[in-house]
């Protein structure tokens, strides 16, 4: 884990007029030992990992703190469940390609699509901030070859699947 969040983390909660934890340093660090996205519950599952005394509600609200420090930013990848990622302070324009067939999510960043919110921003009288773009698109290897590595990755894990639509 960056040294930088963990700081970053300390100064806000310090602004905020609390104080730092033990188990808010586990969650931390369990939310960004991987480069991946989670949910609330894939992060109490990590922190558990690593601490078996840390609660349901103590994650959620420092989840919370993490999102309104901008550590961490939610996502919506379907399912009517809140995702979050932790890859957006290095890459603030990235994108993400939802897997419908498998569940992979892959990050994205495109130049054009960036010159291209500018534009249009800037055409209608507004600055952008941030943009987000979600493809939802079928598994190649699916269609081509009739399996999918990370489907039965997923599968394995006890990952829930996206319900087709």
């Amino acid at each position: 884990m960056d040294l930088g969040i963990q700081e970053r983390l300390n100064d806000f909660i310090r602004r905020k007029g609390l104080r730092r934890t033990s188990q808010r340093d586990t969650i931390v660090k369990a939310a960004f030992s991987k480069d991946e996205h989670f949910t609330a519950d894939e992060l109490f599952d990590r922190v558990r990992k690593l601490d078996s005394e840390t609660s349901r509600a103590t994650v959620y609200r420092t989840l919370g703190l993490l999102v309104e420090a901008d550590l961490l930013r939610e996502i919506d990848l379907g399912e009517n469940q809140t995702t979050y990622d932790p890859n957006f302070l290095d890459k603030p324009s990235h994108n993400h390609l939802l897997c419908i067939d498998c569940g992979r999510v892959v990050e994205f960043e495109d130049s054009h699509l960036d010159m291209l919110n500018d534009c249009i921003t800037r055409r209608l009288g507004f600055k952008p901030v941030r943009q987000t773009i979600k493809i939802e698109a079928n598994c190649e290897q699916l269609r081509l070859k009739g399996r999918c590595p990370n489907l039965i990755a997923t599968r394995l894990t006890g990952k829930r699947l996206r319900k087709k639509r």
